[in-house]
């Protein structure tokens, strides 16, 4: 992801170019205004570089409101969201079940630093309907989960090194803001300034979907890996969905070779199915990480595994991870409510029911216009490339020059009305919230704005 970063924030900003549409540029002149004056307080001004518009037209929206499937921007722009907090609202924004459980809880005090019976009733929430966590711990984000992960990996095995994929991101901790050197098996190369030489000569970066370079890697590091780090479906670099039989290889060759096998679901948890892409492929990693899903959006993550490798954390063992707003009753409160609506029986049918019946009808649409567009999906995530390949598997298989096309279709879509994330490497998600009505709005919107783009061309 870190390279797509790269790209995405290779553009210049400023004044949008001459509309070659059929609908008007929406206003963004209080958005403008407000990202003006963020320029003074923030980097960039923006809190995270996903969120600059870098790599599309004009100036980021500042959001004002959220409600079901909806956003509304500072200028009272009114757009269907693809975007969802990037995933975790999969029951669509300010839902009321959410809404009300945090309201009531807040009712008694937002933090303690102090263990609740709320931290109890989410984790035994989760662990009950999930086969691949016995014990877990809570974090304040997916990235914090992920490098607790890593430090138990080591810290269980006695082993230093991890081995991670080109095209998977897992957070902004040093031992993974690493990309692939040259060669097939590679120590990985900083990505980012600030990152030690040292951080990363322990991490082992490879190709996706290549048996091969994993073997080589354990060959040539042999007894050195701790463990394997592999997002459950990438997808923070496009939706780069891999076969069943290389997820399996690596099983097999992390108990080969006594290596842990993390899955890192920051993403997928709980969003293609409430035991994520551990269940989609039958693969059960050694430890498996969450985001933000599990507090319905609000700041939290957690990792977990067997009791055996969790008896490794501090206090019972001595693998120190520790974190004030860990378990906070605030984000406890949302994750039930969230977490007990999945549950409902039919509700991941539901929803990847209709995922399926959107993303193929726009398919079917791009195909037989000959239009370049392919539309992958799982569960309810969605990605739009402007390819002619059936399957991208790995982060080169993406087509840089097609990026142009996404620029003009991401100003198409805000001109209709719908709002998806500023990247052409960036996936879509669909909520609970998207009636087959929005969805039909929706579609004929992007449809419309594919007209645009390949009229264009």
């Amino acid at each position: 992801m870190l390279e797509s970063f790269k790209k995405m924030f290779s553009g210049n900003e400023g004044e949008l170019p001459v509309n070659t549409g059929t609908k008007p540029d929406i206003s963004r002149e209080k958005s403008a205004e407000l990202y003006e004056k963020a320029k003074n307080y923030f980097p960039g001004g923006v809190n995270s570089p996903v969120r600059a518009f870098k790599s599309v037209y004009g100036t980021p929206l500042f959001i004002q409101k959220g409600d079901g499937c909806y956003v509304w921007d500072a200028d009272g722009n009114q757009f269907i969201d693809f975007c969802a907090s990037w995933g975790p609202l999969i029951l669509g924004h300010n839902h009321p079940k959410v809404r009300e459980k945090v309201t009531e809880v807040m009712q008694n005090g937002m933090s303690f630093g102090a263990p609740t019976a709320l931290e109890n009733e989410l984790a035994e929430l989760i662990i009950k309907n999930n086969r691949f966590v016995e014990k877990i711990r809570f974090t304040s984000s997916g990235t914090e989960a992920v490098m607790s992960a890593i430090r138990l990996a080591r810290g269980y095995t006695g082993k230093d090194k991890i081995l991670k994929f080109e095209g998977c991101y897992h957070g902004h901790s040093d031992s993974l803001l690493v990309k692939a050197g040259s060669g097939l098996v590679t120590f990985g190369e900083t990505s980012s300034k600030g990152v030690p030489k040292s951080f990363a000569e322990e991490t082992i970066v490879i190709p996706l979907n290549d048996e091969h370079a994993i073997t080589a890697a354990f060959a040539q590091f042999k007894d050195q890996i701790a463990a394997v780090i592999i997002e459950g479906i990438p997808a923070n670099n496009g939706l780069l969905m891999q076969e069943k039989s290389f997820v399996k290889f690596l099983e097999q060759t992390c108990k080969d070779n006594s290596a842990l096998l993390i899955f890192d679901e920051v993403i997928t948890g709980f969003r293609i199915g409430f035991e994520g892409a551990a269940a989609y492929y039958d693969v059960k990693p050694d430890i498996v990480t969450y985001g933000k899903i599990i507090g319905g959006g609000l700041p939290v993550g957690m990792y977990g595994a067997s009791a055996e490798i969790m008896g490794h954390i501090s206090p019972d063992g001595g693998v120190y991870q520790a974190g004030t707003l860990s378990g906070n009753p605030v984000a406890m409160a949302a994750g039930i409510a969230q977490l007990t609506e999945l549950l409902r029986n039919g509700f991941y049918k539901e929803l990847n029911a209709k995922t399926k019946e959107f993303a193929e009808s726009i398919q079917r649409f791009a195909s037989a216009r000959s239009y370049k567009l392919k539309v992958f999906h799982v569960g309810s995530i969605f990605w739009f490339a402007f390819t002619d390949k059936d399957k991208i598997q790995t982060a080169e298989d993406i087509d840089v020059a097609s990026m142009d096309k996404f620029k003009q279709f991401h100003r198409e879509l805000l001109n209709r009305g719908i709002y998806i994330g500023p990247s052409g490497y960036e996936v879509g998600f669909v909520s609970a919230a998207h009636t087959k009505i929005e969805l039909e709005k929706a579609k004929r919107a992007i449809l419309d704005a594919l007209d645009i783009v390949f009229r264009n061309k």
